[in-house]
């Protein structure tokens, strides 16, 4: 009947969850609200296998968005993942954030910019195109100032994410009429989405030990910024 694979992404402040067996979405509950994770991600994972007739017992591998994106969110949906793995014995794959997002929009006829709000008037930014039934990246994810970004990009270009609405009005300004977005329903992560790519991760043999789960923030976090300046300065003073 195919593989029962619960799929967690936490990555933006749009929560959501899915279900699936094999190439079949059981459900899916998404939340675009200000209530951290930490507060419903549990309860949201119970109602889901409820209303899909399942118990935790019945999932053979979870799947979860290992970023980029909002680090708390992230250590939330990575740690509950990891938990639930390790308590149930389950294999793990991990999905990035931009690639599950650019899912969302297949067949393309322009390359997709996928943005994220990375906040410090940057973005966390991947490009994609369609290949093989998933989107490809063109070039690796990366953090930057959306002024630098546009820079670099040719041609007609269809934007999708948060950051493209934060920054619409530079990109139009910018690129004219060779920027073109997504509906506004596309611009927030699918946990269905990254289900997508999990299975094919899954059934690949892609799994991710454990002990080697973590997320994947691209930027350095601030207590980590704040150690390196402090290691230089106590290397220069000494």
């Amino acid at each position: 009947m195919g593989e029962i694979l619960l799929t967690v992404d936490t990555s933006t402040p749009t929560g959501s969850v899915a279900i699936s067996r094999g190439e079949t979405l059981l459900g899916e509950i998404l939340l675009n609200v200000k209530s951290t994770h930490t507060d419903r991600l549990l309860l949201t994972l119970r109602q889901l296998l409820t209303d899909a007739g399942l118990q935790l017992a019945d999932v053979d591998a979870f799947g979860v968005v290992l970023g980029p994106g909002s680090f708390t969110g992230l250590r939330v949906g990575v740690a509950t993942v990891k938990g639930l793995a390790l308590a149930m014995d389950k294999p793990v794959v991990g999905v990035s954030t931009l690639q599950a997002l650019a899912m969302q929009i297949p067949f393309s006829q322009y390359p997709l910019c996928v943005l994220l709000d990375a906040r410090k008037n940057e973005v966390y930014a991947g490009l994609y195109h369609w290949e093989g039934g998933r989107p490809v990246p063109a070039r690796p994810e990366t953090v930057i100032a959306p002024e630098v970004l546009l820079e670099t990009l040719d041609g007609e270009i269809l934007f999708a994410g948060d950051g493209s609405l934060i920054y619409r009005t530079l990109i139009s300004r910018r690129l004219g009429s060779r920027a073109h977005f997504v509906p506004w329903a596309l611009h927030l992560p699918r946990a269905a989405a990254a289900a997508v790519l999990a299975l094919a991760a899954l059934r690949a043999g892609e799994t991710i030990p454990l002990a080697q789960l973590a997320p994947r923030y691209i930027r350095l976090s601030e207590a980590e910024i704040l150690w390196a300046r402090r290691s230089a300065e106590a290397a220069i003073e000494g």
